[in-house]
C-alpha cells in the first residue's frame, strides 16, 4: 500500500476477516462504491492472500553481525506452509531459525503472528510476526530492514520490546518481539470497572510511550485499543503500546512501515484514522495524526464508543467514509452521553464505576475541550505534542486550569461557512451585489489583507513548532550550537511548558561556555513559565537566571527579576525555596524596599534552621545559614553577618564553593568591623578557592554556586580595597 492510501489497508484487513465469499463481495460492492481502481487493487491482494499454503515458505535466521544488526541467512524450509487459512494448531512444532511455534494467535492487516519458544542464547515465549503474503515486495522488505534500526532505539517501560527480525528462505520478513500477555485497554478498564481518573492515569502513560517514540524519530499511525495492551507486573496494571506496523520515520533516511504485533491482534479499524491519513490527495502525515488517533482513544475510554462508529463507517463506502473523517464534526464526549438511552448509558455508567448523571458531568467541561482539541480536523489547532496533551490531563486531575478552549465564535462560523458552502455563497452574491458603490473593492481589499496576515502568522507558528521538536530531537545527538541556531528569534509567547527542558539545556550549555547573554534570553523563557506552579523546578530556575543576569552586567534586567522572583515566593511555606529565593536576591546591594519584602522569607528559614535536628541534611542547612548571613551583611548587621557565617561553617559541608561564599561575606563584614587583616587574610583565601575550583574543575552541574562565589569575589575584593 501507498503512502498515498493507507485506508486500502484497512478495508483489506476487514475484508479477509469475511471467508463467505458473498459476504466479501458485498462488502467491497460498498466500501469500494465509485472506485474501480481501488476496488481491483484489493481483488488482487485478496487473491495473491488466497495463494498462500503454495508460496510460504520460510528459514531461520541467524545473527552474526559484529555490530549487532541481524542480517538474513537461509537454512531450512518448513516441510509445511501455514497460511492465514491455518487452524489455531496447524503450525505447532515448525521450527524457524532458533524459535519454535507453538500456536497461533492471529493476524492484522500486515501479517500473522504466533506464539513461539526462544531455545537460544536463553529460553523463553516471544512472539514472531510474519508479513503478509501480497505485501513481500523489494521495496516493503527494504523498508522494514531500515525501520529494524529504528524500532531498536525505543527503550521505554510502556513499550513492547522488539527483540529480533530477519527474513525467510523465500525473502519474506518477520520480527521477534516480547510476548505481552494481557487485553486491550478498553476491555481491561470495563471489565474492572475503573473510574475516570484511573483510566486517565492509565492513558497519560501511553502518552509518555508514545511521546519517546516521537523524540526517536518514530510515529506510530495505527494507535488503536488492540494495539494497547494492559498487563499485570506485580499486581500493577501497566499499559503496552504495541504493533507499530505502519510506523513511519519522521526523518527520510528511515522507513515506512514497520512490522510489529502481540497477543490478541484485531483487524483494524478507519474510526482511529486522522483526517490527513484520510485525505486521498496525499497530506503528508506527521507526530499530530497520532495525536488525533489518542484523542480518538480518550473518547473511547471515557464514553464507552468512538466518534464515528465503525460498521456505519465501512458500510458508507470509501468516499463517504474520507469525507466523513475529514470534514464532520464528532459531538464533545458529554453530549454523546446525554444522546443515549438511558439503559446504554446507565451500563457505560456502570463501567466507569459511577452513576450516569455523575459520569456526564464529570466529562462536561475540561475533559470535553481536552478530547476536542486533540481532535481538531485542522491538526495545527491540536496538542503540539503528545506531552502536551499529556500535560494537560495531569492539570485537569491535579485541579489546575487546563490549556484547551473551546473554540471561538469566529473559528465555528468558519467551519459552518466550509460546510455549507453553496448556501453561503449564494447569500454572499447577494450581499456583494448590494455593496456595490459601497466600497466592495477596499472591503475585499481589507479582508485579503487580513487573512493573508492570518495565513503568514499561522504558517509561521508551525514552522516555530516545528523547529522547536527538531531543536529537542538535536539535543539528543549532543547538536548544541544547531539546536540553539534553530530556534533563534522563535517569539517566547509561543513556546509552551513542554519545551522548558530545551531551553534549559540550551542556557546552561551558553552558561557553561560564558555567553551570559545568550543564556539570558533562553532562561528569560523559563521565569516566564513560572505560572506553572512548578515552585521547585522554578526555583532552581530563578538561580540560573540571576546568576546570568548579573554576570551579563545587566543591571535593570537583574533589578526586574529579583522584585518578580521575590513577589512570586512571598506566600510559599518552604523553607528551600526561601532561601533560593534570599540567596538568589541579595548577588547585588539591595535598597530597604527588597530587604523588607524578603523579611518573611528570612523569618521562615530561620525558623527552620533553630528547628533542624541531628537527621537535618546538613548541606541545606549550611546553606540556609550563608542565606540568612547574606542578608544580615546587607542590612548592614555585620555582627549579625559574621554569627550566621560561623553558624553555617559549623555544619561541616565539604561543598568548596559554600565554604567560599561564606567566607567572602565573612570578610566583608570583618572589614566593616574594623578588623582588616582578618578580612584580608580571608580574602586571599577565597581567592585561591574560588579562580583555582573555577578554571581547574567541570563547572557543569549546580554551576550558580560558583557564579554567586565569583560575583562575592569581586565585590569583597572592591570593598577591602577601600
Amino acid at each position: 500500500m501507498t503512502q498515498s492510501r493507507p485506508i486500502e489497508k484497512e478495508l483489506f484487513g476487514s475484508a479477509i476477516e469475511l471467508a463467505d465469499p458473498s459476504a466479501r463481495t458485498a462488502f467491497l460492492d460498498q466500501a469500494c462504491s465509485g472506485n474501480p481502481e481501488v476496488r481491483n487493487r484489493l481483488e488482487k491482494l485478496l487473491a495473491v492472500h488466497a495463494s498462500a499454503e503454495e508460496f510460504f515458505r520460510v528459514s531461520p535466521v541467524h545473527l552474526t553481525d559484529g555490530a549487532g544488526v541481524p542480517h538474513l541467512t537461509s537454512s531450512v524450509a518448513l516441510p509445511h506452509a501455514p497460511g492465514p487459512a491455518d487452524t489455531a494448531g496447524s503450525a505447532c512444532g515448525t521450527v524457524i531459525g532458533r524459535y519454535q511455534l507453538l500456536r497461533r494467535l492471529g493476524e492484522g492487516g500486515c501479517g500473522v503472528v504466533y506464539e513461539a519458544e526462544q531455545a537460544r542464547p536463553l529460553r523463553r515465549r516471544v512472539a514472531l510476526k510474519i508479513i503478509r503474503l501480497g505485501m513481500d515486495t523489494e521495496k516493503v522488505i527494504a523498508r522494514f530492514e531500515a525501520e529494524r534500526q529504528t524500532l531498536a532505539l525505543m527503550a521505554h517501560p510502556n513499550i513492547a520490546h522488539v527483540l529480533d527480525a530477519g527474513a525467510t528462505e523465500s525473502g519474506r520478513p518477520y520480527i521477534v518481539m516480547e510476548l505481552v500477555q494481557g487485553v486491550t485497554i478498553t476491555d481491561y478498564c470495563d471489565q474492572n470497572h475503573l473510574g475516570t481518573r484511573q483510566r486517565l492515569e492509565l492513558f497519560i502513560q501511553i502518552c509518555h510511550a508514545i511521546q519517546h517514540a516521537h523524540q526517536k524519530g518514530v510515529i506510530h499511525r495505527d494507535i488503536k485499543p488492540s494495539n494497547i495492551l494492559v498487563a499485570l507486573e506485580n499486581g500493577t496494571p501497566v499499559p503496552k503500546v504495541i504493533d507499530f506496523g505502519i510506523a513511519k520515520a519522521t526523518e527520510g533516511r528511515l522507513a515506512d512501515h514497520t512490522l510489529f504485533t502481540a497477543v490478541q491482534q484485531f483487524i483494524g479499524t478507519p474510526a482511529y484514522m486522522s483526517p490527513e491519513q484520510a485525505d486521498t490527495s496525499g497530506l503528508d502525515v506527521d507526530t499530530r495524526s497520532d495525536i488525533y488517533s489518542l484523542g480518538v482513544l480518550l473518547y473511547e475510554l471515557l464514553t464507552g464508543q468512538t466518534p464515528f462508529d465503525s460498521t456505519k463507517l465501512l458500510e458508507s463506502g470509501m468516499v463517504e467514509m474520507c469525507r466523513t473523517l475529514r470534514e464532520t464534526e464528532p459531538p464533545p464526549p458529554s453530549t454523546l452521553l446525554t444522546t443515549l438511552g438511558n439503559t446504554r448509558l446507565a451500563a457505560i455508567a456502570a463501567q466507569h464505576h459511577a452513576e450516569s448523571r455523575q459520569l456526564v458531568s464529570s466529562l462536561r467541561g475540561d475533559l470535553d475541550w481536552i478530547v476536542m482539541k486533540a481532535l481538531e480536523k485542522d491538526r495545527r489547532r491540536r496538542y503540539e505534542t503528545v506531552n502536551a496533551l499529556a500535560t494537560d490531563l495531569q492539570r485537569y486531575l491535579n485541579h489546575e486550569t487546563v490549556l484547551a478552549r473551546p473554540p471561538s465564535r469566529i473559528y465555528r462560523l468558519q467551519k459552518m461557512l466550509r460546510r455549507n458552502r453553496v448556501v453561503f455563497a449564494a447569500g454572499t452574491a447577494v450581499v456583494v451585489a448590494l455593496m456595490i458603490g459601497l466600497g466592495t473593492s477596499t472591503w475585499l481589499f481589507l479582508r485579503e489583507r487580513v487573512a493573508l496576515r492570518e495565513q503568514v502568522r499561522l504558517r509561521q507558528a508551525g514552522e516555530n513548532r516545528q523547529k522547536l521538536t527538531q531543536a529537542m530531537l538535536l539535543l539528543t545527538r549532543d547538536q548544541f550550537a544547531a539546536a540553539d541556531q534553530l530556534i533563534h528569534g522563535i517569539p517566547t509567547a509561543e513556546v509552551g511548558l513542554e519545551y522548558a527542558a530545551l531551553y534549559r539545556t540550551l542556557g546552561d550549555w551558553h552558561t557553561v561556555n560564558e555567553r551570559w547573554q545568550p543564556a539570558c534570553t533562553r532562561y528569560t523563557v523559563l521565569f516566564q513559565m513560572g505560572e506553572s506552579n512548578q515552585w521547585d523546578i522554578t526555583s532552581l530556575d530563578c538561580l540560573r537566571y540571576g546568576a546570568a543576569l548579573v554576570e551579563a552586567g545587566d543591571v535593570a534586567g537583574y533589578e526586574r527579576f529579583r522584585r518578580a522572583a521575590i513577589a512570586h515566593y512571598a506566600t510559599t511555606t518552604n523553607p528551600s525555596w526561601a532561601d533560593r529565593i534570599i540567596k538568589i536576591s541579595l548577588l547585588t546591594p539591595a535598597d530597604s524596599h527588597i530587604l523588607r519584602s524578603l523579611d518573611p522569607l528570612a523569618e521562615l528559614a530561620a525558623t527552620s534552621l533553630e528547628q533542624s535536628g541531628p537527621q537535618f541534611n546538613e548541606g541545606f542547612a549550611a546553606w540556609r545559614a550563608f542565606s540568612l548571613a547574606l542578608m544580615k551583611y546587607r542590612q548592614h548587621d555585620d555582627a549579625g553577618a559574621v554569627a550566621m557565617c560561623e553558624t553555617s561553617l559549623d555544619f561541616k559541608d565539604p561543598d568548596a564553593a559554600l565554604n567560599a561564599s561564606v567566607n567572602l561575606v565573612r570578610a566583608m563584614a570583618h572589614f566593616r568591623l574594623g578588623q582588616t587583616d582578618g578580612a584580608r587574610s580571608e580574602l586571599a583565601r577565597s581567592r585561591t578557592m574560588v579562580e583555582n575550583y573555577h578554571h581547574d574543575n567541570n563547572p557543569y552541574g549546580y554551576w550558580w554556586d560558583w557564579v554567586l562565589a565569583r560575583i562575592l569575589l569581586r565585590e569583597a575584593t572592591a570593598v577591602i580595597k577601600k
